[in-house]
């Protein structure tokens, strides 16, 4: 055999024996009947359920898993059957890594890693990765010789918005180098054992399971699913053992090339496992090989600016100054002027500046925008972006919007030399990158004057949310001529495609019918396109011709008809990354809805993770639907079937989140007031005979209805 499969089948091997001796001994101690899963997933074991369709339960499912497991390896020859024995050490890492949270605790408690990454998590990945904001999937492993060069080149994948994940000593490395970590900073260390890196692996099997409808059982599906569609890559550091190498075979087959650090001479695979001991060239070769294209936006600012730092948390120790709604005067504003009222590139700051000592502001941020194609609804689409942008700045945290904000920077970013008018050069570079199809000019005044700020918050600000406001209530689904299609998630999901109108934004919260219109104007081909919607044919459902003809072209053929109002016949599909679920509660006659945050259990006997498992990938599941939170309070939610008054279940959150706006929709079209109150949570009821008799207590509406089934 060649050496290269020599490494592999001794990898693998080796694998297999801790596995099948882990396994008889977890029996041993626990018992065949005792429970094993890891936490907050609806996909067991993942690997295992993708690529045969069995549903790991008890350990006493695992030693048939090991007999697949070990008969994957042929020791053959043969490349391919290399990469096989690579996907059994996969498999087998699964179960080592599995055994780990048999009673139900956290065995990364004392890790400086986080272990398995929860459904939910992924999922809240969909939107970044399908946008672009998250490029790529970098993993690393191993440890270094020089703890500078790890560091350096995760840094630089930091910077460029790659999420990258951690194996071994690389993590205390990266971290002794001033690497700042955590999920919401996409650098994720995942545990020290080589077996850890299975928990990235079925980040990406669940992708092809949540988001492109792969069935479980189908490898071949599976396959060509990670390879095509998750752009994720490996990085290698220090010497390679038999069990790295066997472990970079199954990346390999899953489609991620490898990039070692060691002089491996002729075990080299071309676009597969490449060998790269120059550090500065690390992450150029390894996005090349997964033919990813990073843009990359250089500012004339003293600290990073990148996608990863927008969910930075910057505590009060660690702040130098704030600027809070709750103690001084914060908005921020868009606006449209004429040509001759703009000086391009005039960045003015009014007041004083951070270093003046103080550690509280107020802060106006005025932005005047000139160009021949810009819209008055385009404003808002902007001043909504001043949120990320502000917190792609490393030591930078924004929250809220208008004026009601908060902005921290951090002791970090000051002594690098932070100040507001960089503020002010994000701003205007972010909008003539962004919004250059629209925006010709653009002029930023921060202003920090008390006074000042006061005036623009009264006699500019103020006036102009409420103008908007007033706008957007008086916009309906009638009062529009044309909806959009939304397919930005077609990356991941082929066959999913929204329909956003004025009353329903795209399942994933972040398009609105205005971001549409303003998606099509920036980007004509782009993802959202106009749908007319002449010729209706049933305005109750909500079908139109134009709507099952785009939506036909647009899922390849995969989807005949949809309904825009109805959750029983022909409902939108769903990618997976949508912020909640409805699902039908047949007892109570009415639908519960639940947010990917909640992880307890609902009244259908479903958590979110095993609802979102029957209706993501750009399926149509009948009296199943993924949403935004917004449109829980539309008058469209679920017309045909009665509206709002079928709600009957949401998490305490949840519902106290949308409880000013549900209210207000339920007091309109039912004459109902404080309707959230006859709402259940889990406070009240986590079963549908406890719901039940809370519902009738409490009257509710949908028990004298229509029954729905």
């Amino acid at each position: 055999m060649s050496a290269l499969t020599d490494l592999i089948y001794a990898g693998s091997n080796a694998v297999a024996g801790l596995t099948e001796g882990a396994v008889n001994d977890a029996i041993a101690k626990h018992g065949a009947d005792t429970p094993v899963a890891f936490p907050d997933t609806a996909y067991f074991f993942p690997t295992i359920y993708a690529a045969t369709g069995v549903k790991v339960k008890t350990l006493g499912d695992l030693p048939a898993c090991v007999g697949v497991l070990k008969s994957l390896i042929t020791n053959q020859d043969d490349i391919g059957q290399a990469l096989n024995a690579g996907l059994a050490t996969a498999v087998g890492a699964e179960i080592i890594e599995g055994l780990k949270y048999i009673g139900g605790g956290d065995p990364y408690a004392e890790d400086s890693g986080i272990g398995f990454v929860p459904d939910p998590i992924i999922r809240s990945l969909g939107v970044p990765l399908v946008t672009g904001d998250i490029p790529g999937v970098a993993v690393v492993i191993g440890k270094a010789d020089n703890a500078a060069d790890v560091a350096k080149v995760v840094k630089d994948y930091q910077s460029k918005g790659i999420l990258t994940f951690l194996i071994g000593d690389c993590i205390e490395q990266a971290a002794a180098e001033g690497v700042k970590m955590g999920l919401e900073l996409r650098v994720v260390p995942l545990g020290h054992d080589v077996t850890s890196v299975i928990h990235v692996v079925t980040v990406a099997i669940r992708a092809a399971l949540i988001f492109g409808n792969v069935q479980p059982g189908d490898l071949g599906a599976l396959l060509t699913y990670t390879k095509d569609r998750v752009p994720a890559f490996v990085n290698t550091f220090g010497p390679l053992n038999e069990v790295v190498v066997s472990a970079g075979a199954g990346a390999i087959a899953l489609g991620f090339p490898v990039v070692v650090d060691q002089n491996i001479g002729d075990l080299q695979v071309p676009g597969a496992l490449e060998y790269e001991g120059n550090y500065d060239e690390t992450v150029k070769r390894s996005l090349g090989l997964r033919n990813i294209h990073i843009k990359v936006k250089e500012l004339p600012i003293p600290v990073a600016f990148a996608a990863a730092f927008e969910g930075e948390i910057i505590r009060k120790n660690d702040m130098q100054v704030e600027f809070w709604s709750s103690k001084n005067v914060t908005c921020e504003l868009v606006t449209m002027r004429d040509a001759a009222q703009v000086d391009d590139h005039k960045i003015t700051v009014v007041g004083p500046d951070i270093d003046s000592g103080e550690t509280e502001y107020p802060i106006a941020t005025y932005i005047e925008v000139y160009g021949a194609k810009m819209q008055k609804d385009f404003e808002s689409v902007i001043e909504r972006k001043i949120h990320a942008w502000f917190n792609y700045m490393e030591g930078v945290m924004h929250t809220g919007q208008r004026n009601q904000i908060r902005i921290r920077i951090s002791k970090d970013a000051f002594e690098k030399g932070l100040r507001m008018h960089h503020f002010g050069e994000v701003l205007y570079y972010m909008i003539m990158d962004e919004f250059s199809a629209v925006v010709d000019k653009c002029q930023i005044t921060l202003v920090t004057d008390p006074t000042e700020a006061k005036r623009i918050l009264d006699e500019e600000a103020t006036p102009a949310y409420n103008a908007r406001d007033d706008r957007l209530a008086s916009m309906t689904d009638e009062s529009v001529d044309q909806f959009y299609t939304c397919t930005l998630c077609q990356s991941f999901a082929p066959s999913h495609c929204c329909v956003v109108t004025p009353e329903r934004l795209g399942l994933c919260g972040a398009v609105s019918w205005l971001d549409a219109k303003a998606t099509k104007e920036l980007n004509d081909a782009g993802p959202c396109q106009p749908i007319s919607k002449e010729g209706c044919t049933d305005p109750v459902k909500g079908y139109y011709p134009d709507v099952d003809r785009m939506v036909h072209e647009a899922s390849h053929g995969a989807l005949e008809h949809v309904s825009l109002y109805s959750i029983m016949e022909d409902p939108m599909t769903s990618c997976g990354c949508f912020e909640c679920i409805c699902g039908i509660e047949p007892m109570s006659n009415g639908v519960i809805i639940v947010n990917r945050e909640y992880k307890g259990m609902t009244p259908t006997g479903m958590t979110f993770g095993e609802l979102a498992s029957m209706t993501g990938g750009g399926v149509q599941t009948p009296g199943f639907m993924g949403h935004g939170r917004h449109f829980i309070a539309s008058k469209k939610f679920a017309a045909a079937e009665g509206g709002v008054a079928r709600i009957v279940w949401m998490p305490k959150e949840l519902k106290d989140d949308v409880a000013p706006r549900l209210n207000k929709t339920a007091k309109e079209m039912l004459g109902i007031d404080n309707f959230t109150d006859m709402i259940g949570d889990e406070t009240i009821a986590e079963d549908a005979e406890t719901l039940l008799n809370f519902l009738t207590e409490k009257g509710h509406p949908a028990l004298s209805m229509e029954p729905l089934m």
